[in-house]
C-alpha cells in the first residue's frame, strides 16, 4: 500500500514537472551599441530574467565596436556566474565584437559568428594616454591581458592566441577565428547554431558537463525597458555634448533676458540631463572649463566690438571642449568633430548676437512711461504759481514751475516725481536785430 501511494505521488509530481521542462525556452537579447554602463544594465536584467524563468539557455546577438573597461568586466562576471548557459552569437553578417567585444565573446559558454563578421583587437586604449608613462601603460596591457587568459583558459579556448588580441592587437574573421579555436561555432542563422550544437557536450566556467538540444525549442526575445532605452540614446556623447549646449544657450538667453522664464526652464533641464549622461561617461571636466570659456569670449565680443576676434576664438573653445569632453577608448563613445562644429559655430553667432541685442538695450534712452516726457513741451492749463495743472501727451498732470507761469503759456518738463511734473518756462530766443 505504500509502495503503491509511493508511485502515485511520483506519478502526479512527473505529470507536474515535465511539461514545464518541455517548455523550456531560449531567451534573447540583442547588443547593438558600444559596451556602457546602459548595455550592462541590460545583460545583467536578461541573466537574471533567464535564471528566473529557468530558461535552457541565454542568446546574446552581439555586434559592438568595443567600450568601457569597467562594464566590460562587471558583463563577464554577469555571465560566468550565470546559471543559464549563456551563447554569444557575433550577428548578423558585418557586425563584429571588436576590444571589449572580444573579451566578451571569450566568457560565453558557446562563442559563435555569422559568414561576414570579425573578432578581435582587444589592445586596451589608454584614457588620457597622452599623460600616462610607459609603465603604466604596461601596467594597463598585462591586467587586460591576464583577464583575457584566465577567461580563455576557463572556457577551454586558445589562451596564446586570446592573448595575442591585446598585445599585438590581432583581429580575425569568423573563419579564422574558428579555425584558431577562439569560438565553437560557425552558423549562418541561430537555427544552424542550434543544429550544430546538438548532442556536443561543452564545459562551464565551473567545471560542469552541459548538453543542450535547442532545436525546435521556443526563442523569447528580451528588450530594454523605456528608461534603458532612453538612457542608451543619451550615452551617445554627440548627443549628450548638444544638449549641454543647447541647455547652456538657454540659459545664456534667460540671463540677457530676465523674465523669459521660458528659456531659462529649457536650460535647466537640458543641463540636467546632459549631465546625467556625462556622470555615467569617462568625461574629461577640464573640458567643460573651456565650454564656459568659450561663452565667456561670446559674451566678451559682444562688449568689445573685436569684429570677430574674440568670437573665433570662442569657437575654437567650444569646439576643443566639445572634442575632448568624453575621454573613451574608441572612436564611437567620443564626439565627432562634424558635431563640435555643427553646435560651436551657430552658437557662437546665436550668442554674440543676443548679448549684443542685450547691451544695446541697456545703452539706449528709456524712452516709454512717465520718464519719456522728461524733455516734452506742455501747455500751462492753469496759473502756475508756482503750482498748477499742465497738458502733455494728452493728459493733465499736476505740475511745479522754477517761475511763475500764466494759464496758456508752454513751459518744458524737467523731471518727473511720481505724479508731479517739474517744468520750465519755455523761453523763445530773441530775434537778432536786423543790419540794413
Amino acid at each position: 500500500m505504500k509502495s503503491k501511494l509511493s508511485r502515485i505521488v511520483f506519478a502526479a509530481l512527473a505529470t507536474f514537472l515535465l511539461p514545464s521542462a518541455s517548455f523550456a525556452e531560449v531567451l534573447k537579447i540583442v547588443v547593438d551599441d558600444t559596451i556602457q554602463p546602459i548595455s550592462e544594465e541590460y545583460i545583467a536584467r536578461g541573466v537574471a530574467e533567464a535564471a528566473r524563468r529557468n530558461d535552457q539557455a541565454l542568446l546574446i546577438q552581439m555586434n559592438t565596436p568595443g567600450g568601457l573597461v569597467d562594464s566590460t568586466r562587471a558583463i563577464i562576471e554577469q555571465i560566468t556566474n550565470s546559471s543559464v548557459p549563456v551563447i554569444i552569437y557575433v550577428s548578423p553578417s558585418g557586425s563584429r565584437a571588436a576590444s571589449a567585444g572580444f573579451f566578451i565573446l571569450e566568457s560565453s559558454d558557446i562563442a559563435a559568428m555569422a559568414p561576414g563578421t570579425n573578432t578581435g583587437a582587444a589592445h586596451p586604449v589608454v584614457l588620457g594616454g597622452g599623460n600616462m608613462d610607459d609603465v603604466m601603460k604596461e601596467k594597463i596591457e598585462n591586467d587586460a591581458a591576464a583577464l583575457m587568459r584566465s577567461v580563455a583558459a576557463r572556457r577551454g579556448r586558445n589562451v596564446a592566441i586570446a592573448e595575442s588580441t591585446v598585445r599585438q592587437s590581432k583581429s580575425f574573421t569568423e573563419q579564422e577565428a574558428r579555425s584558431q579555436h577562439l569560438i565553437d561555432y560557425v552558423a549562418s542563422s541561430q537555427e544552424d547554431l542550434f543544429a550544430q550544437m546538438k548532442g556536443k557536450s561543452f564545459k562551464r566556467f565551473n567545471g560542469q558537463e552541459v548538453t543542450l538540444d535547442l532545436v525546435g525549442q521556443p526563442v523569447v526575445p528580451f528588450g530594454m525597458t523605456l528608461k534603458e532605452q532612453i538612457l542608451n540614446y543619451l550615452m551617445d556623447p554627440n548627443v549628450a555634448f548638444i544638449l549641454l549646449a543647447i541647455g547652456a544657450l538657454a540659459l545664456y538667453a534667460e540671463f540677457t533676458h530676465p523674465g523669459a522664464v521660458i528659456p531659462g526652464t529649457v536650460g535647466v533641464v537640458f543641463i540636467l540631463v546632459a549631465a546625467f549622461a556625462l556622470n555615467l561617461l569617462p568625461t574629461r571636466f577640464a573640458a567643460l572649463v573651456l565650454i564656459l570659456g568659450a561663452f565667456a569670449l561670446f559674451a566678451a565680443e559682444a562688449k568689445f566690438a573685436t569684429h570677430g576676434v574674440l568670437t573665433i576664438g570662442g569657437i575654437v573653445l567650444l569646439t576643443l571642449g566639445g572634442l575632448l569632453l568624453v575621454d573613451a577608448p574608441i572612436p564611437q563613445m567620443r564626439v565627432h568633430l562634424i558635431t563640435a562644429l555643427s553646435v560651436s559655430i551657430p552658437l557662437g553667432a546665436i550668442t554674440a548676437f543676443l548679448m549684443g541685442i542685450a547691451l544695446k538695450a541697456h545703452r539706449n534712452k528709456l524712452v516709454s512711461g512717465s520718464q519719456g516726457m522728461i524733455g516734452e513741451v506742455a501747455v500751462a492749463q492753469t496759473n502756475l504759481l508756482p503750482r498748477g495743472k499742465v497738458f502733455v501727451h494728452g493728459e493733465i498732470w499736476d505740475a511745479v514751475s522754477s517761475s511763475d507761469v500764466s494759464a496758456g503759456q508752454a513751459v518744458v518738463v524737467a523731471r518727473v516725481d511720481g505724479l508731479l511734473l517739474r517744468v520750465e518756462p519755455l523761453t523763445v530766443p530773441k530775434p537778432s536785430p536786423a543790419i540794413l
